[in-house]
């Protein structure tokens, strides 16, 4: 492999690993808890999102829902949440995409409306930003552990010359 190639995949992995971490890591909605029974309540909060610049549309869609829930209620955490009750929800799974008042996205997250008695409730989050997050730091990681074998591999080299 020519240095040249391989200090461009290396550029190139950090350069895709820096662009993904910062964007999952600052988007952040969650909803908690993550399964509630048909006529439970689960709670949205949008942490990125400013109360003092305004209000965020929880947009709820699934199954029997496309929906926008608004809130101006400050999170105790930070940020802004809302309650949402899911009497008359059909069983399955919700994504929640906020949008802060300043037209920023602050992620999304889904939920799972199960039957009375159904999976026990567990924490809310945001898969797709965990994956995000997770893509990024193998990039920056395989990059990283690429540039250091190319240098052990180059040294030798160097020497007998």
């Amino acid at each position: 492999m020519k240095v040249s190639t391989a200090l461009c995949s290396t550029a190139l992995g950090v350069g895709l690993g820096t662009l993904l971490l910062p964007g999952a890591a600052l988007a952040d909605t969650v909803v908690s808890p993550a399964t509630t029974p048909v006529g439970g309540t689960v709670v949205l909060t949008a942490t990125t999102c400013n109360p003092k610049s305004g209000d965020v549309i929880f947009r709820v869609t699934g199954p029997n829902r496309d929906e926008n829930v608004r809130s101006t209620t400050a999170a105790a955490g930070g940020g802004l949440s809302a309650e949402l009750f899911t009497a008359g929800f059909t069983l399955g799974t919700y994504t929640v995409a906020a949008t802060c008042a300043d037209g920023s996205s602050a992620g999304s997250a889904t939920f799972t409306v199960t039957p009375i008695g159904g999976a026990p409730a567990g924490s809310g989050g945001d898969d797709r930003d965990s994956g995000a997050l997770a893509a990024g730091g193998t990039l920056l990681g395989t990059a990283a552990a690429g540039a250091v074998l190319l240098l052990r591999r180059r040294r030798p080299a160097s020497i007998v010359a």
